[in-house]
């Protein structure tokens, strides 16, 4: 059995399976129009895919990381943007969960119920504040890189409150009056991300939904005395996001060598010779196909090392985290060496005439960019770890 093959049998038992032809027929004009297909996301938002990082206890699946990851590297093999937008909501409601915590229960179980998108504009160049009204806080405020957000119900507000220095956290329905969406994303890669900026103005929200939004976060859920909804939300959201950032990057991978090996079967070489016969097709494409798999192996373990916390309720360590970090990272790093051997297989004519590997390779270079995943970022704190100094990340 061919690995496309195998691939398209595991694509069978995912939650997305059904979605996949529909996603990645609408891939093309979603990147050149820049908005992922309205259909697409009603589908999504229909299916049980947006319960997957939700606990039982909310009404969602409490699917383990490492099928989570599964469902992403597949839907990100039809649509790299419609993944990337997925996978910010289902790492960002992990975090609203820890963050707000057992006292808005009620409130994340209704958001669950509804199949509802959320959202985080917290980027480079946030800047958002709030005032105490009462037993309302009023914000006013920009937001940056808010994946999803256009397609979205809530967006996950960080802001300073009054005259303190402890940032606050709070969400809201990105419907309210006081919220406003541009949807501004023109990158080069992952055009329909919905990378939005959004802009607060005299934004209410209840003084109630307002949480501390202490800098290492992550420490604090680990601490047993420190209340949670589930035990799954003492895994910090940003090594989650990284885990399943890698997976993506491996579907990306795995649909541009698949593509060029179907497409590369008729292909003449100059001076008549048929290219599938060519030694160095095998050996360029024997290595794109070892580094994804290793790419895929590398994230599949530290999901499952990942799961085997969870389930046996044992709490994250610094260390844990940071071999997420790392085990993304090089999970990124082995898919970007794959792309670049496909890139030598294909060879100029290759790319004037492939239907979508320009568009999957642009995809990619995104996804080791992301400040969660930057390689400069988790080498640095990694490093500082393995020397025994003090990691000093805010996330």
């Amino acid at each position: 059995m061919s690995a496309n093959a195998q691939h398209q049998e595991a694509d069978a038992t995912l939650i997305c399976a059904p979605l996949l032809e529909a996603i990645a027929a609408q891939a093309e004009t979603a990147d050149r129009t820049r908005s992922v297909d309205s259909s697409v996301i009603a589908a999504i938002k229909a299916s049980d895919l947006m319960r997957l990082t939700a606990s039982r206890n909310l009404g969602g699946l409490a699917t383990p990381v490492a099928t989570v990851a599964r469902e992403l590297e597949a839907v990100a093999g039809a649509c790299a943007s419609t993944a990337w937008c997925l996978w910010n909501h289902l790492a960002v409601f992990h975090f609203y969960c820890g963050l707000l915590g057992p006292d808005h229960e009620d409130l994340l179980a209704e958001i669950t119920a509804r199949g509802e998108w959320v959202s985080l504009p917290a980027g480079a160049g946030t800047s958002i504040q709030g005032t105490t009204d009462g037993a309302e806080v009023m914000v006013s405020g920009d937001a940056h890189f808010g994946s999803g957000a256009r397609y979205g119900e809530w967006v996950g507000i960080t802001f300073m409150l009054d005259d303190e220095r402890i940032p606050r956290f709070t969400i809201a329905r990105s419907a309210e009056p006081g919220v406003r969406i541009d949807p501004t994303w023109n990158g080069m890669s992952l055009r329909a991300s919905a990378t939005d900026n959004l802009y607060y103005e005299k934004l209410r929200v209840p003084a109630d939904r307002v949480v501390p939004f202490v800098p290492k976060y992550r420490v604090k859920f680990r601490d047993p005395g420190y209340p949670v909804i589930d035990h799954r939300y003492r895994e910090d959201w940003v090594g989650l996001s990284d885990l399943w950032l890698g997976a993506m990057a491996v579907g990306v991978a795995q649909a541009a060598l698949d593509e060029a090996c179907a497409g590369i079967q008729a292909r003449i070489a100059i001076m008549g010779t048929r290219m599938v016969e060519r030694p160095t097709i095998h050996v360029n494409l024997g290595q794109a196909g070892a580094a994804i798999h290793s790419a895929r192996a590398i994230v599949h373990e530290a999901c499952a090392e990942t799961d085997g916390r969870i389930n046996e309720a044992a709490a994250p360590t610094e260390d844990d985290y940071l071999q997420q970090l790392a085990a993304s990272m090089s999970a990124l790093r082995l898919a970007g060496e794959s792309m670049q051997l496909i890139v030598r297989v294909l060879g100029g004519n290759g790319l004037r005439e492939s239907g979508s590997f320009e568009r999957r390779y642009r995809d990619y270079q995104a996804m080791p960019l992301h400040i969660n995943a930057h390689p400069d970022r988790v080498s640095e704190a990694y490093g500082r770890h393995l020397l025994g100094l003090p990691t000093e990340n805010a996330f």
